[in-house]
């Protein structure tokens, strides 16, 4: 696990990330009323600034950022915005995990098993093979 790494971000996001918890999407709060308080045996933060960006859900301690996607992602410009948004964010050692808002909504229960399945891969990873073992 890590440290609780402090990733820099820009002192403005502050208040946007704020306004962002008072007017969160129905999939985020159903999500938001699985995850709080440590339920996943890990402390998640809503709307939590990041470099320039805000990410919906951000656990430290995993350096985990979990993204509820609404159909402003659906279009061919939103989906290269996220990727780049992504890929900048995991340069810092943030690691993601992404869910169709429709999904959330749906089937909210299994957006929390997938949740809790990478989380247990990020605190055991799969062992390296050994010298002379095929993957």
């Amino acid at each position: 696990m890590s440290k609780n790494k402090i990733l820099p971000y820009k002192p403005y996001l502050k208040k946007l990330a704020r306004e962002l918890r008072k007017n969160s999407t129905i999939a985020e709060i159903m999500l938001w009323e699985q995850i709080k308080g440590r339920e996943l045996g890990f402390q998640f933060h809503r709307q939590v600034p990041i470099d320039r960006y805000i990410v919906d859900f951000y656990c430290h301690e995993l350096m985990l950022a979990i993204e509820v996607d609404g159909s402003s992602h659906d279009n061919e410009e939103g989906v290269i915005l996220d990727e780049h948004r992504q890929s900048k964010l995991e340069k810092y050692g943030v690691k993601f995990l992404r869910f169709d808002d429709t999904d959330v909504k749906q089937s909210t229960e299994n957006v929390v098993e997938t949740i809790k399945e990478f989380i247990k891969q990020l605190e055991h990873p799969p062992s390296p093979p050994s010298r002379g073992e095929q993957p």
